[in-house]
């Protein structure tokens, strides 16, 4: 397997080329190319909030390109500490080949072999907390919901999003402890799903997980909380656990307490219990939005600013003109009726065809007929 030196961020990494082209957990120690985004977000995110002086986790370092990149480009005045840790010592050895290659020194981490769990459970606590694996988080949320800090952030990956996306029903259930939907909102009722078993992990130590930025993007779905404590916290929570109910015939949703609802004289399509609230701190990515300095990333950062305090849920203007036989209008000339209406309108990153707003559907209807006519 041919060993080649690629170029992230601001960081040099050296990597195994997979001879197929696929990435994959047999590699001797992983990277993923497709995770750049995932990387350059935390990177963003934490240099956009107050926090300082931290004390750092990446319990999963693989070839160590976070730890590389988080080295070189967050603030000087972030990190205290930088706890690193792999299981596999060829992982950890990578990860000092490419420390020498950036001339960064070791001087702030803490080198570890162990499991993940283990290894988060033997320290006292974390300001930031990093569990990105290869497949499902759920091996590791318990340990680090223990020792993430009072006013702390977890991220949190999971890019097994069949289970969550109802491609494997029974799966996402065992798993993530919820009914999955399969249809055009699976993702977003994906990331919520993840969000609520996020908060229950959380809630049997009396942390309340809020999450600040959320999305679903390829082939994963990604959640930063900010961590905070405290029982009237948590309830508050719990409570906005409920039911997304979605109709097959005429696509109109909501959300409710109950676990089944009817539409169109049939059950509905249903997902939940999962989160129902705000999956973004709009200050927070207002703020990223004025730091961000790469190109490539401004699309998707400007889809997140005006979603943000959006409703939950969105409507796909075209399975809805499909299920109601109505021509489907350009989505710009849409959004600025909604406007002239009085609503609140954006566009969402979990679909093109979607936008998110606080138009009720009967109203959006007649403003499709009226463009239509």
């Amino acid at each position: 397997m041919k060993e080649v030196t690629i170029t992230e961020g601001k960081g040099k990494i050296k990597i195994f080329e997979p001879e197929d082209g696929i990435v994959s957990k047999d590699l001797p120690v992983f990277y993923n190319p497709k995770m750049k985004l995932n990387r350059d977000l935390s990177i963003l995110l934490l240099n956009s909030i107050e926090n300082q002086n931290m004390r750092l986790a990446d319990p999963m370092c693989g070839t160590g390109v976070r730890v590389v990149r988080f080295l070189k480009e967050l603030d000087e005045d972030k990190i205290r500490e930088f706890y690193v840790n792999d299981l596999s010592s060829d992982a950890t050895n990578k990860l000092k080949e490419n420390l020498e290659l950036n001339e960064l020194s070791e001087e702030k981490l803490i080198v570890s072999n162990k499991d993940a769990s283990i290894m988060l459970l033997e320290e006292i606590g974390f300001d930031y907390v990093d569990i990105d694996p290869f497949g499902s988080p759920n091996n590791f949320l318990d340990a680090a919901v223990k020792r993430i800090s009072r006013n702390g952030i977890l991220a949190v990956t999971a890019t097994d999003t069949a289970p969550l996306s109802g491609t494997y029903p029974k799966t996402g259930t065992r798993k993530y402890w919820a009914d999955t939907i399969r249809n055009e909102h699976k993702h977003e009722a994906g990331v919520r799903i993840l969000i609520r078993k996020c908060q229950i992990q959380g809630a049997q130590y009396e942390r309340a997980l809020i999450p600040i930025l959320s999305y679903s993007i390829d082939h994963y779905m990604r959640i930063f909380f900010r961590v905070e404590k405290g029982k009237q916290k948590v309830d508050k929570l719990l409570k906005s656990h409920k039911y997304f109910h979605y109709c097959s015939s005429c696509a109109r949703h909501f959300e409710s307490e109950k676990n089944i609802e009817e539409c169109c004289s049939k059950r509905m399509d249903s997902a939940g219990p999962l989160y129902t609230g705000q999956i973004f701190d709009k200050e927070l990515v207002s703020e990223m939005n004025n730091n961000n300095q790469d190109k490539d990333n401004e699309k998707i950062l400007t889809l997140f600013l005006e979603e943000s305090d959006m409703p939950d849920f969105f409507y796909d203007i075209h399975q809805i003109c499909k299920k109601q036989k109505l021509a489907i209008p350009k989505t710009e000339k849409l959004m600025e009726k909604i406007r002239e209406a009085g609503y609140r309108v954006s566009r969402t990153h979990f679909l093109d065809t979607a936008i998110k707003s606080d138009i009720d559907f009967e109203t959006l209807k007649k403003l499709i007929i009226s463009l239509c006519a």
